[in-house]
């Protein structure tokens, strides 16, 4: 047993954002997958879930979940049928993280190696668990999942919160300077405050 992992997931409508592919968005002249996966620079593999564009310049294993559209839950399950039961851990992340960082992944990372715990999380100032900004343990990850499959007849539709009904996760709090790796970009003035923090 041992090393990292990442599983992307970059398969969200967009609805709030008129449909627009989210991952290939830019903040600060890098698309936000693009950055997403910089934070986990040294993870073997990294898996997106979704599509990429043809000239994608980060080498990735990519997939998508069957039936396509089947939310975070079936995304994540798919992303983590390319992980080698081996890997100890896995990062499970958003793609429109693009204030992500590889500092932010290790806090997570020594988190969740000093503590019995499923997964290690980003709580955000409001008292929220961004369940798509953590690192899991592999295995703890998988028989999370196979326990929704069970208790709902399937992962189609879950919801990614099903998780922390068959799972322990640390609740990490960001302390240092600068902004908050959870910031996700859901709307365009979402994408205007990343820009601003980015600069």
């Amino acid at each position: 047993m041992g090393g990292f992992a990442a599983v992307v997931l970059a398969g969200g409508a967009a609805r709030r954002m008129g449909g627009a592919d989210k991952p290939t968005l830019t903040v600060a002249g890098q698309s936000m997958l693009t950055r997403v996966l910089a934070a986990v620079h040294d993870a073997d593999p990294r898996v997106v879930v979704g599509r990429i564009p043809s000239d994608f310049p980060v080498p990735v294993h990519v997939t998508r979940e069957e039936p396509a559209g089947g939310g975070p839950v079936a995304a994540a399950s798919a992303g983590l049928a390319l992980v080698p039961e081996r890997v100890t851990y896995t990062a499970l992340l958003a793609a429109d993280l693009p204030l992500l960082t590889g500092e932010a992944i290790d806090v997570l990372r020594l988190t969740l190696e000093s503590a019995p715990m499923d997964g290690a999380v980003y709580r955000d100032t409001d008292g929220h668990l961004q369940l798509l900004c953590g690192v899991w343990r592999t295995a703890g990850l998988r028989t999370a999942l196979a326990r929704v499959a069970e208790t709902r007849g399937g992962l189609h539709g879950a919801p990614v919160r099903a998780l922390l009904e068959h799972s322990r996760v640390a609740e990490v709090s960001w302390r240092r300077p600068g902004p908050p790796p959870w910031f996700d970009c859901d709307t365009d003035d979402d994408l205007r405050t990343a820009e601003e923090w980015a600069r």
